[in-house]
């Protein structure tokens, strides 16, 4: 409801699983076990299901390994492989990078085998991390996009690598400063020189109900502090439509909606 008000056509939500199943969480509420992480993903899939035919927009999902709990991740690529055809379009990996192993084995593991199996990749690094938590995404984990990525500049050399190979990345402008991943000023924002270098990069939210702004504020931030135009948040979009993880003959329909929309908007 939130993303059809804010003109949304498509979005790709991403959770845990396992931070949602009763069977991880102290049972107050359910039994010991009752609600598995495959039930939430049931539960989920159901509920976005219900939410796209009522407010007529698309909604995607993908499922997050967690960084300090590398025993589930094994777990997270069954379900994403099980549920692909109803709803699930790729594998995360999120958590701070601060204060977990970024190479356990077992994410990796997850990452290399999703690959095979054809399944979407996207890795949070280089948003408190290092650059070389980047490196260590695109080469060790395959991924396609990177979840922030913002200290990707900070080495020139794998920044290099990432434009070259034409790396994803999913930016949050507001999230950026309210995490402090991004402590310097707006015109300073790798934004800034993500923009300026042609990267392929897109806006997001990143947690609206946590942060407390929504797509909109993300835009008006941009205009207003960063100097971003209007033909910028365009290219924006278009950039997040083609680095989505939807089957190819759906992408191109979203392009299609796309370019209708911007024709009838300028």
């Amino acid at each position: 409801e939130d993303s059809a008000e804010q003109g949304v056509i498509y979005s790709e939500v991403r959770y845990s699983p396992h931070l949602l199943a009763s069977s991880i969480k102290d049972p107050v509420f359910c039994k010991p076990g009752s609600l598995t992480p495959e039930k939430v993903v049931e539960i989920v899939n159901a509920g976005l299901k219900e939410g796209e035919e009522q407010y007529k927009i698309k909604v995607r999902s993908i499922l997050c390994c967690i960084r300090s709990q590398p025993e589930w991740s094994k777990e997270v690529l069954s379900l994403c492989e099980r549920y692909r055809d109803s709803g699930v379009v790729g594998i995360d990996l999120a958590g701070d990078e601060r204060f977990a192993n970024p190479s356990a084995k077992e994410h990796i593991h997850a990452f290399q085998e999703a690959k095979k199996k054809g399944i979407h990749r996207t890795v949070h690094a280089g948003e408190n991390g290092t650059a070389e938590n980047v490196l260590e995404a695109i080469d060790a984990m395959h991924a396609e996009r990177i979840g922030h990525g913002y200290h990707v500049i900070d080495n020139p050399r794998i920044y290099k690598k990432a434009l070259a190979e034409g790396i994803h990345f999913e930016t949050c402008p507001h999230s950026s400063y309210a995490t402090g991943s991004v402590l310097v000023k707006p015109e300073e924002h790798p934004l800034k020189r993500f923009a300026k270098d042609e990267a392929d990069f897109s806006i997001s939210t990143d947690d609206p109900t946590v942060v407390g702004k929504d797509l909109q504020d993300n835009y008006e931030f941009l205009l207003k502090e960063m100097d971003f135009t209007p033909e910028m948040l365009m290219k924006c979009n278009f950039n997040a439509a083609k680095a989505s993880f939807l089957p190819k003959d759906e992408k191109q329909q979203l392009l299609n909606d796309l370019k209708s929309i911007y024709q009838l908007a300028w």
